[in-house]
């Protein structure tokens, strides 16, 4: 067991999932803020069933503190989006851009629903970039 626990150790270690210095794992640093973020790609519904849907956009790596949230601002009224679901991400800093995955969740099938996206640094400080609004039709 002990042998088993070692090499996951040197495993993690090696592939840099984990690094331990003075038995504190180490959080990445924060990096420069881009000058400009935009996004690059969507968003998009990536998928919906049942009572809830992802949806995916991808920016330019915004930089800044490694926490960011992915956030979605949501209603069945493109004039009233008064729900909002986010989801956390890490940056990684050696990546030129940063997928963001959100959840929303109870949805009504059948029902439309627009949306707009956004992301955060986890103090809640705006990177500064919301797409248009969007719709998509939850299946039945």
């Amino acid at each position: 067991m002990n042998r088993l626990l070692l090499k996951l150790a040197m495993t993690l270690l090696l592939t840099g999932v984990f690094c331990v210095t003075s038995g504190v794992a180490q959080v990445s640093p924060s990096t420069p803020k881009a000058a400009h973020v935009q996004i690059t790609h969507g968003p998009e519904l990536e998928g919906a069933s049942g009572h809830l849907a992802i949806i995916r956009w991808t920016t330019n790596n915004p930089g800044g503190s490694p926490e960011h949230y992915g956030v979605v601002h949501y209603g069945t009224s493109p004039k009233d989006l008064n729900k909002t679901a986010q989801n956390p991400i890490r940056l990684n800093p050696t990546h030129a851009d940063t997928v963001f995955r959100v959840r929303m969740e109870d949805l009504t099938p059948g029902a439309t629903y627009y949306y707009k996206v956004d992301s955060m640094e986890a103090n809640g400080k705006s990177d500064g970039v919301t797409s248009t609004i969007k719709n998509f039709t939850m299946p039945q």
